[in-house]
C-alpha cells in the first residue's frame, strides 16, 4: 500500500470527525443573555405607557445674542446658578464704545448750540422790549422796530431748532447705549447653566442656531414631557397617577405631579435633539413635574419610561356580551324577558311590591 493510499482514508476520517463535531455544536441550546438591568414595570393594573424626556421647569432656554460678533468674555460655567440680569457673556464692544463717544460729543455740541441760541434770543428780546416801550415815535423808526421784532422771533425759532437738535442727540446717545448694552447677554430668569457652547475669541452668530450658544433653566423643579401614542390618547385622563423610571435601572423611580396637557397632537420626534428626525406616528404630549431632590440621579435631557394609570380596557365583544346578558335576564313570572331599562335588579320579580 502506497503512502498516498494511506493519507486519503485518514483525511476522509478527519473530515468526518470535523463534520460530526460541527453538527453537535450547532445543536447546542445557547442560553439567553441576561439583561444588564431589568426593564421597568408599571405599578398599575391598567396603564398608558410612553417615553418621556426630562427638562427644566422653565423649559430648556436656548440663549442667543441679538447682535453677532466675536466673544470677548464668558462669565459663567456649566452648573453655576445665576439670577435674572446676571451677565452670561460679552461680545467685543470696541466699535460700539467709539460710536458712544461720538454720540456723547454730538450731544455736548447740540447743548452748546442751544445755550448760544438762548443767549442770542434773550439779547434780541431785551432790545425789542427797549424800543417797544419808547413812546416818542420820532425816537425809533417803524422799520427798526419791525427788524428787532423779527430778529426776536427768528432767534426764538432757532432756540426751538436747537432744542430739537438736543433731543435728537439724546435719542442717538440712548440708542448707542442700548446697542452697547445688547453686547452683554444677560440671564432672562433665575436658573442654572446647562450648557456653554461659546468660548472667548469665537464668533457668536445672531438668530436661531442648531446648537445654542448657551442653555439655562430652572432646575429646582424638573418636568417630564411624556409622548402618548395617538392610539392610546383616548385612554389618558388628566390628573391620573403617574410614575417615571430612569432607563437602565428601574430602582430609580419617582411619582409625578400632573402639570398640563398640550392639546396639539404632533408628529413624534426622535429624542436625539434634532427637530427634523420624525416618524409617521403622532403623539399627545403631557407634562408632569417632580422635585429634583426626589430623584437626584435625573438629568435634563435624560429619557425615562413613564406609566400613567388608566381604566381597564373592555373589548367591544365583551361589552356587547355584557349588554346582551343584561337584556336577556328572564322575569320570574310569565317567563318573559325584561328590557334593559326595566330590570328592577338581579333576582327581583316583575311587579314586585304590588
Amino acid at each position: 500500500m502506497t503512502l498516498r493510499n494511506k493519507i486519503l482514508p485518514l483525511l476522509a476520517l478527519g473530515g468526518l470527525a470535523l463534520a460530526v463535531s460541527v453538527a453537535l455544536r450547532s445543536q447546542r441550546v445557547t442560553p439567553p443573555a441576561q439583561p444588564v438591568a431589568q426593564p421597568s414595570r408599571a405599578p398599575f393594573a391598567a396603564y398608558v405607557g410612553g417615553s418621556g424626556i426630562v427638562e427644566a421647569s422653565s423649559d430648556n432656554i436656548a440663549v442667543g445674542t441679538p447682535v453677532g460678533g466675536v466673544v470677548r468674555a464668558v462669565a459663567v460655567k456649566v452648573g453655576r446658578r445665576v439670577a435674572a440680569g446676571d451677565l452670561l457673556f460679552e461680545i467685543d464692544d470696541r466699535d460700539r464704545r467709539a460710536e458712544l463717544a461720538q454720540k456723547q460729543a454730538a450731544l455736548a455740541k447740540a447743548r452748546a448750540s442751544l445755550e448760544e441760541a438762548e443767549a442770542s434770543c434773550r439779547d434780541y428780546e431785551t432790545q425789542y422790549r427797549l424800543v417797544s416801550t419808547v413812546t416818542d415815535p420820532r425816537a425809533v423808526s417803524l422799520d427798526d422796530l419791525e427788524k428787532r421784532r423779527n430778529a426776536m422771533y427768528l432767534y426764538r425759532a432757532k432756540v426751538k431748532s436747537a432744542q430739537a437738535d438736543v433731543a435728537v442727540a439724546e435719542a442717538d446717545l440712548a440708542a448707542a447705549r442700548t446697542a452697547l448694552d445688547l453686547l452683554g447677554v444677560r440671564a432672562p430668569i433665575d436658573g442654572e447653566i446647562l450648557q456653554v457652547n461659546v468660548r472667548p475669541g469665537e464668533y457668536a452668530a445672531a438668530g436661531v442656531l442648531d446648537t445654542p450658544l448657551l442653555r439655562l433653566g430652572d432646575m429646582d423643579t424638573l418636568h417630564v414631557r411624556v409622548d402618548i401614542d395617538e392610539n392610546d390618547a383616548w385612554r389618558f385622563e388628566p390628573g391620573a397617577r403617574a410614575v417615571a423610571f430612569l432607563r437602565g435601572n428601574r430602582d430609580f423611580k419617582v411619582f409625578l405631579d400632573y402639570v398640563r396637557t398640550e392639546p396639539y397632537v404632533r408628529p413624534k420626534t426622535q429624542l436625539s435633539g434634532s427637530s427634523t428626525e420624525q416618524v409617521d406616528t403622532r403623539v399627545l404630549q403631557v407634562v408632569y413635574a417632580f422635585r429634583r431632590a426626589d430623584l437626584p440621579a435625573a438629568y435634563v435631557g435624560q429619557q425615562v419610561d413613564a406609566f400613567i394609570e388608566a381604566r381597564p380596557i373592555v373589548s367591544s365583544m365583551q361589552a356587547e356580551a355584557n349588554a346582551t346578558a343584561v337584556e336577556s335576564v328572564p322575569a320570574s313570572a310569565g317567563g318573559t324577558e325584561l328590557p334593559a331599562g326595566g330590570a328592577a335588579g338581579a333576582g327581583t320579580p316583575a311587579g314586585a311590591g304590588g
